[in-house]
Formats: C-alpha cells, sequence, structure tokens
C-alpha cells in the first residue's frame, strides 16, 4: 500500500465542525439552530480526534459548561430521541472527560446498577441479544461507561463486569452473547465493538481473539453493510479486527493486507462524497464514526495514511464513542 494523503479529507471535517457551531461549546447535530446533545459531545470528540482540541483554559470551561448544563439535575441523565439515554449519558459523560471534567450530578437513575446482581440483570434481562444485538449494545456497555468514568464503582465491579464478558464470549463468533446468537454475524460484531473498547480501556483479554480475526475478516469480504456512508459501522470492524490482532499473532500478515484494502477503499468512498450536502457527513455524529475510521486505519497502518497532526482516537483516552 502506497502512501495516502487524507488531509483534505480533514479539512472537509474542520469546516463541517465550523457550520454546526452556534457559540463557544454549543453545537447542532444535523446544522439546525438547536443545541444538540451529540452536536456538542461530537464536536469535542472529532476536534480531540483531528488534533484540534480547544486549548485555552476560558474556552475550555465554556465546553464543560456547556456539556454539564444538559444533565437532568433529579435522575443524572443526558437524554436524545434517537438513541437510548445509556447511550446519551455515557456519550457525554465520556466528552466531558475529554476537558478532565465530570458531570455536575451523579448518575442518580443508575444507582441500582452498582449492585452487580442489578448489572447482570441488566445485561441479561434487557439488553435484546436475540434481535438486535448492535443497538442494544448501547445499554450493555454504556452502563460501564456511566459507571467507570463517574467513579461510581470499584475494581470488583468491573472484575464482575468483565467475568460476565469472558463467560459470554461466543467460541465460534468470538463476539459476546447471552443465548444462542439467531440475530446476523454483523451485528454481534457492531455490538461487540462497544463491549471491545471497554475491554481496551481496562487492558483485558479478549476469550476467544482468534475467532474475532475470523469473522471480521469474514465480514470485510461479504458484508453489504461496510462501505456505504458515514457512520460508524466501518470503524466497528476495523477496529475489532485490529485490536484482536494485538491479542494473537493468528492471521496476523492476512489481517494486515485486508485492513490496508479497506483503507484504499474506505478512503475511495469518502472522496467521492458531495461534502457539502451528504447527509451523514453533515451529522456530526455519524461524522465521528468516519473520524474514529480513519483515526484507527492510521493506527493500524504506521505511515500509510498521512495527515498534517497525527489522529488520535477517543477510545484509546477513554471508553465510548
Amino acid at each position: 500500500m502506497e502512501r495516502i494523503n487524507i488531509e483534505h479529507i480533514i479539512d472537509e471535517v474542520v469546516k463541517c465542525v465550523e457550520k454546526h457551531e452556534l457559540f463557544t461549546g454549543g453545537y447542532s447535530r444535523y446544522g439546525e439552530d438547536t443545541i444538540n446533545e451529540y452536536g456538542c459531545a461530537d464536536a469535542a470528540n472529532i476536534l480531540y480526534t483531528i488534533n484540534r482540541f480547544p486549548k485555552e483554559p476560558a474556552v475550555r470551561a465554556e465546553w464543560v459548561k456547556t456539556l454539564q448544563s444538559m444533565q437532568d439535575p433529579e435522575t443524572g441523565l443526558y437524554s436524545e430521541p434517537t438513541h437510548f439515554p445509556m447511550h446519551t449519558t455515557a456519550h457525554c459523560v465520556a466528552a466531558l472527560e475529554l476537558f478532565d471534567a465530570l458531570p455536575v450530578h451523579p448518575i442518580y437513575a443508575y444507582e441500582k446498577y452498582t449492585k452487580v446482581e442489578n448489572l447482570y440483570s441488566l445485561l441479561e434481562e434487557e439488553v435484546d441479544w436475540k434481535v438486535n444485538p448492535w443497538r442494544y449494545s448501547h445499554m450493555g456497555a454504556g452502563i460501564y461507561v456511566c459507571l467507570v468514568l463517574t467513579d461510581m464503582v470499584d475494581a470488583q465491579w468491573r472484575d464482575g463486569y468483565f467475568e460476565w464478558m469472558w463467560e459470554h464470549s461466543h467460541e465460534e463468533m468470538g463476539f459476546f452473547v447471552h443465548g444462542d446468537p439467531t440475530a446476523e454475524l454483523y451485528m454481534y460484531m457492531a455490538g461487540g465493538f462497544h463491549y471491545m473498547f471497554n475491554h481496551e480501556y481496562d487492558h483485558r483479554a479478549y476469550r476467544y481473539p482468534e475467532k474475532i480475526i475470523d469473522s471480521c475478516l469474514e465480514l470485510i469480504e461479504n458484508c453489504k453493510h461496510l462501505f456505504v456512508s458515514c457512520g460508524f459501522i466501518d470503524v466497528d470492524v476495523v477496529y475489532a479486527l485490529n485490536r484482536a490482532m494485538r491479542q494473537t499473532p493468528y492471521r496476523f500478515y492476512e489481517a494486515k493486507a485486508a485492513l490496508e484494502k479497506y483503507a484504499i477503499k474506505y478512503i475511495a468512498m469518502l472522496d467521492a462524497l458531495d461534502f457539502e450536502t451528504d447527509k451523514y457527513f453533515n451529522d456530526l455524529h455519524m461524522l465521528f464514526g468516519t473520524v474514529c475510521c480513519l483515526a484507527e486505519l492510521q493506527i493500524a497502518l504506521p505511515g500509510k495514511i498521512m495527515t498534517e497532526k497525527p489522529l488520535r482516537l477517543v477510545l484509546d483516552r477513554r471508553p465510548f464513542i
């Protein structure tokens, strides 16, 4: 693979974020005049990833103030209509962490999950593992982020969380499931990605990294949902493959070659977009998924994807996107 310079794409990302700015630290998600939880959190995430994060203390304080103001003081939750509150709360808490900040209020609504038996009830009874394990991974992974990043749980709780994940790792596909898997493989991969970044943050081992690699390589060859638009499924598979490769030498060179091909095809897909009008590029949440994919590809392929400033995946600082 020859070097590819993507600074022109990063320039378009900067323009897009600027278009969504309403005031310092306040952003829309879709380019309208309404402030949005994902707009604010994703603007921070994107600027961190492309290495243009605000540095001035007074400016950073305005960002923190805005993000903190969106929390419900009664429940401690953040809410937005497109996602579960558990996802929105985790996402905003994780954005605040980039500023070394916390939400003002504890997450009262989730205090019951600080008991491991209630955590297991959430994972086994509220997370849908059969029909939509991807969407419901926002809950299964989000609860970890909500409680860990706000210091509401200790190491013993974290051990309990990862023991459950170890015991519910599927020996054929490598990802996580409660009961028999009945959804399509890509859903378990995209859902598994959310649990994987918690593992990475906590420096935990995967039970079947070889099977994760097998599954990812199969999806890269056959999944029709990849290379379609800006969003998250591409970073899901790239991250899952690249991080599993760190825990086993299995199919290493084959996987590295697959990532090189992936990068070429993914960047070509982005280059074909109309950056001014593309619906998903101009959705800051979907755009964030795209810059995450570019960042992980740059990490996975040293010296192959060039930018003026090195990209920094937020997941290498703290979990949740």
